[in-house]
């Protein structure tokens, strides 16, 4: 997607680590230790990411809900958001790119701001 950079979080492929919705941990109330997908976000903030990205449903509701409760907290970023790939990619078909630089037009605003 032009103007974005991706960056995995350390647990990715081969060792990547679930959100907990899948096991249906979304209903679970933890009693030990902290919820799954708290500790996901934490491993996406140490990146100081502009956005979390995935592409499972399940994942895009666990990861916004802790984001959210990361937000109210004051530990992110107001402006940080959690969007499905899908999202990503069709925001990058409507927003037309400079062709000298790759970056989207300056005239033109775009909905997200580049991953760092």
């Amino acid at each position: 997607v032009p103007g974005l950079r991706q960056q995995e979080m350390h647990r990715h492929k081969e060792r990547g680590f679930c959100c907990g919705a899948g096991g249906a941990r979304m209903w679970m109330e933890e009693r030990v230790g902290k919820r799954i997908n708290t500790e996901r976000v934490d491993e996406a903030l140490s990146l100081n990411p502009d956005i979390v990205s995935t592409a499972c449903p399940f994942c895009l509701v666990m990861l916004t809900d802790s984001v959210n409760g990361k937000k109210n907290d004051g530990q992110a970023k107001e402006t940080l958001q959690v969007v499905d790939v899908a999202q990503l990619l069709l925001d990058s078909v409507r927003t037309p790119v400079d062709d000298t630089t790759g970056e989207p037009d300056s005239e033109e605003a775009t909905e997200h701001e580049p991953v760092t």
